[in-house]
């Protein structure tokens, strides 16, 4: 049991930390692009501000599980197969780059507007109060969602168990409940509230640090 475990919770992390990476890529520059398109912001733009949004905002409220199956073509065409650890990567990632692109412009909002406004006074480009100012001041915050982001992977990943994903939810399901091996099932809540627990203490480690560091 104990290789079992070792081997779903390679899986698991490697479905997480990946499909993580990939959509913080993702809802990085959609989280952007919605914040200064906003009224009022520096390139204002409501018709993209509002296609953008509503293209996020139906993505978003669309459960994993339906979205896993609605994109199985589609999964076949990126990965060459629909089942696997691999292929719960697609799902994930499409699922999570909204949910990131939300939190980094909630993020971004929080940035002081006298912050924004002297960075223009003194002729900044649109391009460099974007990384100059909104990234680096709204940093720690966003390193918290992106935590809170992966997080909620870490759920999705147990329920891409369930459809051949791999992992800790696949190893739950096979032997934990099909086999009423309670041991089995005991085991992997026990390592995925450990994941949560690590993954949360280094995510507010991280944003204490770069706080910390933007006050000094």
């Amino acid at each position: 049991m104990i290789q079992m475990l070792i081997k779903s919770l390679g899986e698991t992390c490697y479905m997480v930390f990946l499909s993580a990476a990939l959509a913080t890529l993702c809802g990085m520059p959609l989280g952007v692009i919605l914040t200064v398109t906003r009224e009022g912001h520096i390139l204002e733009n409501k018709g993209i501000n509002r296609v953008l949004g509503a293209v996020v905002n139906a993505t978003r409220s669309t459960p994993f599980i339906i979205l896993m199956v609605a994109i199985i073509p589609l999964t076949r065409i990126i990965v060459g197969s629909s089942i696997g650890t691999t292929a719960a990567i697609v799902p994930l990632t499409i699922s999570a780059t909204p949910f990131i692109a939300r939190i980094i412009e909630s993020s971004l909002l929080e940035v002081d507007p006298g912050v924004i406004e002297a960075a223009e006074s003194m002729g900044a480009s649109p391009i460099q109060i974007i990384w100059k100012v909104l990234l680096p001041e709204s940093m720690h915050a966003i390193v918290l969602g992106v935590t809170l982001a992966i997080i909620s992977l870490i759920g999705s990943s147990a329920m891409a168990g369930a459809l051949g994903g791999g992992g800790l939810g696949d190893l739950a399901i096979r032997y934990g409940y099909q086999r009423f091996q309670a041991d089995t099932m005991a085991a992997t809540v026990v390592i995925l509230i450990a994941l949560v627990q690590l993954v949360q203490s280094v995510g507010n480690y991280i944003s204490a640090k770069l706080n910390k560091t933007k006050m000094q």
